[in-house]
């Protein structure tokens, strides 16, 4: 009888497990957090160490990942993309050290070097070189055949097509991890639940031109099969990867020494909410490639490996209200008041709810017992609901169908790309009549991209609305500092240097103003081109007057969405009252050409700390104006690394380590000087 129950036992698990595999890997969706995935496969594999009758052909110590889709071609991995192993204590270290030195009939003062690697949280892919050039590229799939997605592959930039240095191999098969960065996420966040998920949607889209709108990153770390390869050991291996300019975690690094691993480790995990992508461990391994060999593999994980993963960050709390905010452009978001938990060493009392369709999947309710997670996530979500815990009395959280702020209908817009409605429901207004929409309006006018103005910061522009100081962008260059001298905490300092900031934003470049406007699907790139296609302040206003909006789809990377955007704003009369005051107000300053033959042509540059007399955004244009290049991540196509005062240790520390030249602010203005 305890037989039939154990194997009963044992398969209920098997199939729950193999239910979450295929809405992972086959449907781009995550049943429970990674930490009780993880749980749920070590029950198994304990179950199958303590009862050796227990065997089943799904079993995690035969299987990896889930058989392909039928969507995409299949095709066979050379060598098989294996899973790694979990370890989760310091004792799991132990034992696994303990285990290579006995397998190579070691003594155990024998020291191991490591290569130790952080594990990002993305989706595995193949990419098969042949002469220097990208021919095939597969995901993982079962481990044994994956799909093929070639085609979506290339549309990654980080992703090399042709390599012609003399090193690369004849044939190889580089591996690494494709996904999204935590900041381009927030941009999909209404179609994705994380951003895992949204990388492994797009890269299983069936038209490549959809996949090339996704933001997708790639980093390498590994290989499968190669043919004329020529180094040592893993370290060595990822200096070549950098070198034929694929992308490496700048965290990556060489140790020996348990000790060493856990204080790494520990290093790391307090780091994760700085970084600006995902990961979920550490993975070790043997860093000396003929020892990896020698050790080889058992079942479905090499031997000489380990992912060290970290701990859950996630805690369980009671939802006390769900507020809606309301954004810039009207959208409208479900925040959770929780009762305030722990999460990672960080209290959490807010957990975003997503939007409207989030609420209705996960039935989230007011007063529910719910599961936060904050994973490598800043804004910490709700993962599950407690049913059990849930009160006879509870009802269902009715999503307002009409604006909080100012009683307007709220709508859900068609998307003609998805065919579907959008998940973001918005107040429909489209100017300054929303008071809410107008405060985030106004605070975007003033924020760092924008005018960037000193002393009104976003609590100040609250008051002052609320005060009635301001209610349209033109009021600040409009104060009255006679009625701001009365308030509290305002002094004849501050309103000085206020009055000050405010006047010496007068002066604007056509760029920043048209960013500054808040249209809705024109960021700060989009401002650049149409401000350097259009030249001047005028020629808009002209555009707008006339009704031509539409001449602005002869700009490369204008498209339908941002030309109805920008009519949409400007036929709200009081959109259009704001652009013709602040063009009579301020010194819009025509559109500079840039210097394609500046002393910065061919040069790539990043900023980190702050400059002196001068913003980021200034020495951003500066260095633009003269042919040269800003990028945002320190990877191996950055020539220079400026730093101002107080820079990022993080970025100083990768450009270091890839010998990128660091200029201090005199060198960047000496070069800005040199003639070409």
């Amino acid at each position: 009888m305890k037989i039939v129950k154990i194997k009963k036992d044992y398969l209920r698990r098997i199939k729950k497990l193999t239910k979450f595999n295929e809405s992972y890997y086959n449907k781009n969706k995550s049943l429970v957090s990674d930490a009780d995935y993880d749980l749920l496969k070590e029950e198994i594999i304990n179950l199958e160490k303590t009862y050796n009758f227990l065997d089943h052909k799904d079993s995690p110590s035969k299987i990896v990942g889930y058989k392909p889709s039928k969507t995409f071609k299949k095709l066979s991995h050379k060598v098989p993309m294996l899973s790694l192993s979990n370890a989760f204590t310091e004792e799991d270290l132990i034992n696994f050290e303990k285990k290579i030195i006995n397998y190579l009939d070691e003594k155990s003062s024998y020291e191991i070097e490591y290569s130790a690697e952080p594990k990002i949280d993305g989706i595995s892919a193949s990419l098969i070189y042949k002469k220097g050039k990208l021919i095939t590229g597969l995901s993982r799939g079962d481990g044994q055949i994956g799909e093929d997605i070639t085609l979506n592959l290339k549309t990654i930039s980080d992703i090399p097509k042709i390599i012609t240095l003399k090193d690369f191999p004849e044939e190889i098969d580089i591996r690494g991890e494709v996904f999204i960065k935590n900041s381009d996420f927030k941009k999909l966040s209404n179609k994705f639940a994380n951003p895992r998920n949204a990388a492994s949607g797009s890269l299983r889209q069936k038209n490549p031109e959809d996949t090339k709108k996704i933001p997708l990153k790639f980093i390498a770390y590994t290989f499968g099969y190669e043919k004329g390869l020529k180094v040592k050991n893993q370290n060595e291996f990822l200096s070549k990867l950098n070198k034929w300019g694929f992308k490496i975690n700048h965290l990556n690094k060489v140790i020996s020494g348990i000790k060493n691993l856990l204080e790494n480790y520990n290093q790391i995990e307090k780091k994760r909410s700085d970084l600006d992508f995902d990961i979920d461990g550490i993975v070790y391994k043997i860093n000396d490639l003929k020892l990896q060999k020698r050790l080889g593999f058992v079942a479905n994980a090499p031997r000489w490996a380990v992912a060290h993963k970290f701990s859950a960050n996630s805690g369980i709390s009671k939802i006390i209200d769900i507020d809606i905010q309301i954004g810039r452009t009207g959208a409208l978001t479900p925040v959770a008041k929780i009762n305030p938990v722990n999460i990672g060493g960080v209290v959490v009392s807010n957990a975003t709810l997503h939007n409207e369709d989030e609420i209705i999947r996960k039935d989230i309710r007011v007063g529910d017992t719910v599961k936060i997670e904050r994973a490598g996530d800043v804004i910490p979500h709700i993962v599950s609901v407690d049913i059990k815990k849930r009160e006879a009395n509870s009802k269902k959280f009715s999503f307002p169908l009409k604006c909080p702020s100012c009683g307007s209908q709220t709508i859900k817009e068609y998307n003609f790309t998805t065919k579907k409605k959008d998940a973001v429901r918005r107040c429909s207004t489209e100017g300054f009549e929303c008071k809410k929409v107008a405060i985030e309006k106004i605070k975007h006018f003033v924020s760092k991209e924008a005018f960037n103005i000193d002393g009104l910061g976003k609590k100040i522009v609250e008051n002052f609305y609320n005060l009635k100081l301001i209610r349209l962008p033109q009021d600040i260059f409009n104060l009255d500092y006679n009625k701001i001298e009365k308030m509290e905490g305002w002094g004849n300092k501050s309103i000085s240097n206020l009055r000050f900031s405010i006047n010496a934003k007068k002066n604007v470049s056509f760029e920043k103003f048209i960013y500054s406007l808040g249209i809705r699907h024109i960021g700060f790139e989009n401002a650049k081109l149409i401000s350097k296609d259009l030249k001047s302040p005028k020629n808009l206003l002209t555009l707008i007057e006339l009704n031509k909006i539409d001449d602005l789809l002869n700009i490369d990377g204008i498209g339908d969405t941002q030309i109805n955007s920008i009519k949409n704003f400007f036929r709200n009369d009081t959109n259009f009252e704001i652009f013709k005051n602040l063009f009579n107000i301020l010194k819009i300053e025509n559109s500079l050409e840039t210097n394609e033959h500046g002393p910065l042509r061919n040069k790539t540059f990043m900023l980190t700390g702050k400059l002196e007399g001068m913003s980021r955004a200034e020495a951003k244009s500066l260095i633009e104006q003269n042919s040269g290049t800003i990028i945002s991540n320190v990877n191996s196509k950055l020539n220079y690394l400026v730093i101002g005062k107080k820079p990022t240790k993080r970025k100083v520390d990768a450009a270091n380590a890839m010998k990128i030249k660091l200029l201090s602010q005199k060198d960047l203005i000496k070069m800005l000087n040199k003639t070409s």
